[in-house]
């Protein structure tokens, strides 16, 4: 895990200023590095153009604090510790969450689930307040077109479907869709399936509800 130490800002990611992209700086607080770790990859592959910054404590966090921090993702235990602080950033403010609890005008995001779910979790950030920066979310429709046929992989892939299911659904061998997989895996540029979720849903071929 990478904190910010006196007042050079680390950056994450892809140079912000690749493709003429406006720059989003986003904050990471927890103590827990696990958390912080994980968090911070998977916004950095959702957000490639975005600087993702991780502290560990408020004061960490006061000490660098600026405008240019978009969002802010707390551990619930700092939020409430905090509450005046975040309640005059209110606006910025996503609470981490254990489960499905749900905090009065606050933002929340269950990071107790699957890649899958979180990922969907991020994304649905997007119809509720914070379209700056999810639309940001690579896409990579002009770069690599998947076919017809590994379009109908992936969208079963993000759905849930293991390989055998797969090809099972689409009639054909086991073989042929770990070759579509690994095709659309280097289409993409994919490291992981939430990649893949992030380019089928940017490009409209699935919502996030179809998840």
């Amino acid at each position: 895990m990478i904190s910010p130490n006196n007042n050079m800002p680390p950056h994450h990611g892809m140079p912000s200023t690749m493709q003429g992209m406006p720059q989003v700086r986003m904050a990471i607080l927890d103590s827990n590095t696990l958390t912080c770790l994980g968090l911070q990859q998977l916004l950095s592959d959702m957000l490639p153009m975005a600087d993702i910054v991780v502290f560990n404590s408020i004061k960490e966090l006061q000490a660098y604090e600026d405008q240019r921090i978009a969002h802010i993702f707390v551990a619930s235990r700092i939020y409430f510790e905090n509450m005046q602080y975040f309640q005059e950033n209110h606006k910025r403010a996503i609470v981490l969450v254990n489960g499905d609890m749900a905090i009065k005008d606050v933002f929340t995001l269950n990071v107790c689930q699957n890649v899958k779910k979180l990922v969907k979790g991020i994304m649905a950030l997007q119809h509720r307040g914070h379209s700056n920066s999810i639309a940001m979310m690579k896409s990579n429709s002009s770069a690599a077109l998947l076919s017809p046929r590994e379009t109908e992989v992936a969208v079963l892939l993000c759905k849930g479907y293991i390989n055998k299911e797969v090809a099972d659904k689409l009639n054909v061998s086991l073989s042929t869709i770990i070759s579509h997989r690994k095709n659309i895996m280097e289409k993409l540029r994919a490291r992981s399936l939430a990649d893949i979720i992030i380019h089928c849903v940017t490009n409209g071929i699935l919502s996030i509800e179809d998840l």
